[in-house]
C-alpha cells in the first residue's frame, strides 16, 4: 500500500578526522586551494573528502588532479566526480549536475579506497591545470608589489587553533570550545572562521577569536580555523584531531529514543524542499532516509545514489544530531502486491539480502564513531501484512505474495535484519512496518496481523528484545484522528461501520487503531514498553475540503462522506493521493503509547508514474508502472474497484513532483 522512494540526492560529506592538506597563494584569474581529509581508515582501506576553493574566475566544469604517495593507493569509489588514475596520478571530474562553481566556491568530492603499507595524504593538487598552490592577489607570488619586503603589501595571516588541543576528548552530548590566534602583516584580520573538515561551525570577527561548539555527538572530528585579512588574504590552520565518545558501545538503550534527541535533516531532501516556493517553512524538518537497494548503502558512481549511509551519519554528526531514521527496505520478492516498488532481489535472494545488504548496513551502523547517534531503522514495510491479507484467497491476492508466504523469505528475511541490526549497538533500535488502519484494521486481520509480527521477532537471534515498537501509516495518507466518525458513531440508528468507506472496519483513524494495535501486541508476547510511530507526512487533510463539523444527514454513507477528514475515495488508495496534505510535525510523545510522530516519507517525492515511463532519462532504473497510480484507472478489490484518486503526471517512485509538494503544503493540517 505504500510505495519505495529511491534517493537521489547530492549532499557535501562531512569531514571527521584523519590527515588534512591545506595550501594557500595569492589571488589571480585562475588560482586554487585543495584540503584532502581522510574521513576514516581502516586496514587495507580508508574513505577521503576533496574539497578545492576556486580562487578565481567562475568556471562551469572542473578537472582536479593530485598525486597520491604511494603507488598502493588506488580508488574504489567516487562520489560527486568521475575519475581516471594512471599509477599515483588521479584526475576528477565533475559530474553533470556540479560542474558550475563560482569564484570562492567549492568543488568537492569523496571517495573510498585501498592501501597498504602507507595512507599519505595526495599531493600537487591541480585545478583545469592550475597549481593549487593559493593565491589572494591578481598579481601572483612573484610580482614585486606582493613582496613581504614591499611595507604597503598586506600579507599573508598566520592562523593557529590554541583550544582544543590536539587528541583532546570530550564525552557527548558535548560542547567544545574552541579558541584561535591569528595576525597578518601591514593589515588586520577581518574575520575567523572554524570548521569541523568541510563544515563550517562558526565565525568570529574580533579578537579573541573564539566559538562554541555546543550538543557535539560521539564521533572523531578534525577542527580547522581560517583567519581572512582585511585586503581578503587567507590562510587555514593545521587540524586539530578531537574525539567525543559516550563512554562504549553507544551508551544506554533508552526506552524511547526521540525523547531528548536532536533528530537528524536530510540535507538532500531538504535542499529539494527549501527550492520550492514557500518550501523554506519545512525545509528543517526531520525525514526518513530510505534504503532502497544494495547500492544505497555505498552510493557508488553511476548507481543513482550520491549518499551512502555512512555519508549520511557524518552529516548527522556534523549537525549534532543525536537521532537519525532508515528505512530497510529491500527483501527478496520485495512489495509483492504492487509493482511502483517492485524489489532488485528475487523471491530465493534470500542469501544476498543477508550479505550483500543486511550485513553491510550492521557493518556501517556498528562503527563507533556514530555511538552517539541513536539509529532508528524502519524494518521492511509492506511486507510481513501481505502475507496476511494478499496470499491466500482474499481479493486482494497475488501469486506474488502467495510465493513469499511459501518459501518464508519475508519472515526469515526480517528475522535475520532485526537480529544482525539490534546486535550492532546499544544505539540502535528497531520498529517493524505494521501497516495502517485501512489495510489491517478488519477483525479478520488485526489479530492474525499481531501473531505474525510475534512469531516472526521470536524466530530472531535476540528474540522480542530486538524490536522496540513499530510504526503505522508509513509513505500512507490515513488520517491520524476522525472526531466524527468512530466505529460507535451511530446515524439514524446505523452504525458508521455499516457505510461505504468504513465498510465494518473497526478502526478509522491512525492513532486509534496504532494505540489498540500496541496492546494486542503486548498481548502476543511484545514487551510492555514497545511503542508506536505514525508517519504523518502525508495526512493532514487541511485546506478548503476539510470538514469543520459533523454532517447532519441522517444517511449513514453520506453522513461518513461529509464528516470523514480523509478525503480519499478509498481508504485502500495510496498513490499521490489528490487532495492530501501535511500533517502534525515531527515530535516526540504525542499521545498514549505513541513515541513519535514522525515524517519516513520525505513529502514531494513520488508514490510512481501516473503513466508507464519506458527506461530512459527520465526513468533510469527501469522502474514499473502500477495502475494505482492512473488517474484514470477504475481500481480492483483492494480498493473496492473505486477511481485510484491519484494525481495527473507524476513522476517514477522516488523523484521529485513538485506539484504534488505545493498541494501539500496548501492544504497541510496544522496550516503551515
Amino acid at each position: 500500500m505504500r510505495r519505495k522512494i529511491a534517493l537521489i540526492s547530492a549532499a557535501a560529506l562531512v569531514a571527521t578526522g584523519g590527515a588534512v592538506v591545506v595550501a594557500t597563494q595569492a589571488f589571480a584569474a585562475s588560482g586554487c586551494t585543495a584540503k584532502y581529509t581522510i574521513v576514516g581508515q581502516w586496514p587495507g582501506g580508508f574513505q577521503a573528502q576533496v574539497d578545492v576553493t576556486n580562487l578565481g574566475d567562475p568556471i562551469t566544469s572542473w578537472n582536479v588532479g593530485w598525486d597520491f604517495g604511494n603507488s598502493s593507493q588506488t580508488i574504489t569509489q567516487i562520489w560527486n566526480a568521475n575519475k581516471t588514475q594512471s599509477g599515483v596520478h588521479v584526475n576528477a571530474t565533475n559530474m553533470p549536475y556540479n560542474g558550475s562553481v563560482a569564484t570562492n566556491g567549492l568543488a568537492s568530492f569523496g571517495f573510498t579506497g585501498n592501501w597498504s603499507g602507507s595512507n599519505p595524504a595526495g599531493t600537487n593538487f591541480t585545478l583545469n591545470g592550475t597549481a593549487c598552490t593559493g593565491g589572494t592577489t591578481t598579481g601572483g607570488p612573484s610580482s614585486p608589489s606582493n613582496s613581504p619586503s614591499n611595507p604597503n603589501n598586506p600579507g599573508t595571516p598566520t592562523v593557529a587553533i590554541t583550544s582544543p588541543t590536539n587528541g583532546s576528548t570530550f564525552t557527548a552530548p558535548a560542547t567544545v570550545s574552541l579558541a584561535a590566534n591569528a595576525s597578518v602583516t601591514n593589515s588586520t584580520i577581518s574575520k575567523v572562521e572554524f570548521y569541523n573538515g568541510s563544515a563550517l561551525l562558526g565565525t568570529d570577527t574580533s579578537s579573541p577569536y573564539t566559538f562554541s561548539w555546543a550538543n557535539v555527538a560521539a564521533g572523531s572530528y578534525s577542527l580547522t580555523a581560517k583567519a581572512y585579512s582585511a585586503a581578503n588574504a587567507t590562510a587555514t590552520s593545521s587540524a586539530v584531531a578531537i574525539t567525543v565518545t559516550t563512554g562504549g558501545n553507544g551508551g544506554t538503550h533508552v526506552d524511547n529514543p526521540y525523547v531528548g534527541a536532536k533528530w537528524y535533516v536530510n540535507p538532500d531532501w531538504s535542499a529539494k524542499a527549501a527550492a520550492e516556493s514557500g518550501g523554506s517553512r519545512i525545509s528543517n524538518q526531520p525525514t526518513g532516509v530510505w534504503l532502497d537497494s544494495i547500492a544505497a548503502i555505498t552510493a557508488p558512481s553511476g548507481s543513482g545514489y550520491t549518499t551512502s549511509l555512512a555519508k549520511h551519519l557524518d552529516n548527522a554528526l556534523a549537525q549534532g544530531a543525536t537521532l537519525a531514521q532508515f528505512v530497510i527496505y529491500d527483501l527478496p520478492g520485495r512489495d509483492c502486491a504492487a509493482l511502483a516498488s517492485n524489489g532488485e532481489l528475487g523471491p530465493t535472494e534470500i542469501d544476498r539480502y543477508k550479505t550483500e545488504y543486511i550485513d553491510q548496513i550492521a557493518a556501517v551502523e556498528a562503527n563507533s564513531k556514530y555511538s552517539g547517534i541513536r539509529i532508528v531503522n524502519i524494518v521492511e514495510i509492506d511486507s510481513l501484512p501481505n502475507l496476511v491479507t494478499n496470499a491466500d484467497g482474499q481479493a486482494g491476492a497475488t501469486s506474488a505474495c502467495a510465493t513469499m508466504k511459501a518459501n518464508g523469505n519475508y519472515v526469515t528475511g526480517i528475522q535475520y535484519a532485526l537480529g544482525k541490526l539490534h546486535a550492532s549497538g546499544t544505539n540502535i533500535y528497531n520498529y517493524i512496518d505494521a501497516a495502517h488502519h485501512g489495510w489491517i484494521g478488519w477483525d479478520s486481520n488485526f489479530t492474525p496481523s499481531a501473531q505474525l509480527f510475534a512469531s516472526t521477532a521470536k524466530g530472531a537471534v535476540g528474540g522480542v528484545a530486538t524490536v522496540d515498537g513499530f510504526i503505522t501509516n508509513t509513505a500512507n495518507y490515513s488520517a491520524l484522528s476522525e472526531p466524527w466518525v468512530q466505529p460507535t458513531t451511530t446515524v439514524n440508528g446505523q452504525s458508521v461501520r455499516q457505510s461505504k468507506w468504513v465498510d465494518w472496519n473497526q478502526y478509522t483513524d491512525e492513532l486509534t487503531f496504532a494505540q489498540a494495535f500496541r496492546t494486542a501486541l503486548v498481548g502476543q508476547g511484545f514487551n510492555s514498553n514497545i511503542g508506536m510511530l505514525i508517519d504523518t507526512s502525508r495526512n493532514g487533510w487541511g485546506g478548503s475540503a476539510r470538514p469543520t463539523a459533523a454532517s447532519t444527514s441522517t444517511d449513514v454513507n453520506t453522513y461518513v462522506d461529509q464528516s470523514r477528514i480523509d478525503r480519499r475515495i478509498h481508504a485502500g488508495n495510496w498513490c499521490n493521493q489528490s487532495g492530501a496534505g501535511i500533517g502534525e510535525r515531527p515530535r516526540a510523545t504525542p499521545a498514549a503509547g505513541i513515541d513519535a510522530y514522525v515524517w519516513i516519507k520525505p513529502p514531494g517525492e513520488s508514490d510512481g508514474s501516473s503513466s508507464l515511463i519506458p527506461t530512459g532519462p527520465n526513468n533510469p532504473g527501469g522502474k514499473g508502472f502500477d495502475r494505482m497510480c492512473d488517474p484514470t484507472y477504475t481500481g480492483n478489490g483492494r480498493n473496492g474497484n473505486s477511481l485510484s484518486g491519484a494525481l495527473p503526471n507524476a513522476p517514477v517512485s522516488g523523484a521529485w513532483f513538485s506539484a504534488q509538494f505545493q498541494q501539500l503544503m496548501q492544504n497541510a493540517y496544522p496550516a503551515l
